[in-house]
Order: C-alpha cells, then structure tokens, then sequence
C-alpha cells in the first residue's frame, strides 16, 4: 500500500512524534538527528528533511524548513496537519545588540512579522508571540547546559541581502535578533492551537553591519565560534521539548 503524504513536503501524514525540532538546513537536520536515539530518516524532498528519534526516552520529530518564511510555512503547515503539537525553530541569526556575542542564544519572546508570507494570510496587527511555557522550557535548557543566553523580540525579515531600503526602522526598539523564518512559526502555532518557540544561534552579522560585512566579505558564519554555538542550541532545543512534555504530563 503507498504511504499517504503530504502534498508539498511529501511527509508522512501520520505517525510523526508530536514534538518537533524545526531547522533551516538539511544538513544541520541530520546534525540534530545524530543526537537521538534510534535515528531514522522519514522522508527527503526538496528542502525538506525528516528525521525521528527519541531523546531521552521521548519520541521526537526532526525537520528542515529550507530558507524564507514562504516554504518554511508550507512544513509548518503539513506538520501541524500530521498530528505534530509542539515545535521549536532552531536556527542562526544576526544580533541587534552589542551585548550579544557570536555563538550566544537568543529566545525569542515574539517576532516582527516582515516575513513576506503571513501578511498574506492575517492583518498586520495580528501579533507573532511564543507560547510562554515554550520561552521558559527553553530558558531552563539553556541555562542547565551553561550557554550563554538572552531572551528578547527577534526580527522575521524576507529578505537576507539588503537593498534599497535603510535597515534601520527599528533602531531604538531594542530588537535581539534577525532571522528569517520564525514570525511565520509562531503565527501558524496561535492559529493552530500549538506550542511553538525558537532559539537562534548567533552568527555574527546584524543589521546595522550587514552591508558593509557583504561589502567586504566580512560576514563568515561558518566559524568555529559559532558552530560551537549550533551544537550546544541543538541540545538545549531537545532537551525543552522534554521539559515541555514533562510539564504536559505533571
């Protein structure tokens, strides 16, 4: 009998663990994936990888999302579909503030919503919050496994090269982070009923600097400074979606 998929990601449309890992990177999916137990690789099409595992004993799911908010959303969306509850967006960013090194967490609280794909979908009002319990288990999880970390509103901007347009429209609204997918998560969790959040790894380039740092080849996220950074977020993501299915279960 053909499995039944899903249309776009061609996941499975049942039988995923309801708790989710969501990363930009194939590869970095199948990074993720190495720290399970019992890794299995569910599906690959496109940009999107899917892995299940357990972690410490509770059945993961483990899926990549590609670059931009509009093909992020269609996994979003195709999970949410499949059963899948909980789901944190792990992935890097840019810092909007001084105090925040390379390789440190930043938790998103909310999201601006300059996606490109949810201003389609709901008014521009509508807010992209994290579900409070997802901020703290994240919290919790990074501060058990000693990394460095800041909690604040992260940027969701579309675009990754800068044009014409000054990047500086929220200069003094005291911003963590810029990133390029999460708004479009946390929008699809508050219409779906899920618990979602993220955790961003910080890669060095921000908004203030990105022109000049693409100007002269500056911009380098492939440093050992932050891989390091993307290791220990790998593990502070699986270890809050146990605090989160601990919490459920008390």
């Amino acid at each position: 009998m053909t499995q039944d998929l899903s249309p776009v990601t061609r996941i499975p449309r049942t039988g995923l663990p309801p708790r989710a890992v969501v990363v930009g990177d194939p590869a970095r999916a199948a990074a993720v994936a190495a720290l399970l137990q019992g890794a299995a690789e569910v599906s690959h099409h496109r940009e999107y990888r899917v892995f299940s595992g357990s972690w410490e004993g509770l059945p993961v799911t483990v899926a990549s999302h590609g670059v931009g908010a509009p093909g992020a959303i269609l996994l979003f969306q195709e999970l949410a579909d499949a059963g899948v509850r909980t789901l944190l967006r792990f992935g890097t960013a840019g810092a909007m503030k001084p105090e925040i090194g390379d390789g440190d967490l930043v938790i998103a609280e909310a999201a601006v919503r300059d996606d490109g794909v949810t201003q389609q979908l709901l008014p521009p009002e509508y807010p992209a919050v994290a579900a409070p319990e997802a901020v703290f288990a994240l919290q919790r999880a990074a501060r058990e496994a000693g990394a460095a970390h800041h909690r604040g509103i992260v940027w969701t901007r579309a675009a990754f090269q800068p044009g014409l347009i000054p990047l500086n429209a929220y200069d003094g609204a005291g911003l963590a982070a810029i990133e390029m997918e999460l708004s479009a998560l946390l929008v699809t969790a508050s219409l779906r009923g899920l618990v979602a959040g993220g955790v961003l790894v910080v890669d060095g380039a921000n908004a203030d600097e990105l022109v000049d740092e693409q100007a002269t080849g500056g911009y380098d996220p492939h440093r050992d400074v932050v891989a390091r950074g993307v290791r220990r977020g790998a593990v502070v993501s699986l270890e809050a979606l146990r605090l989160l299915a601990e919490e459920h279960a008390a």
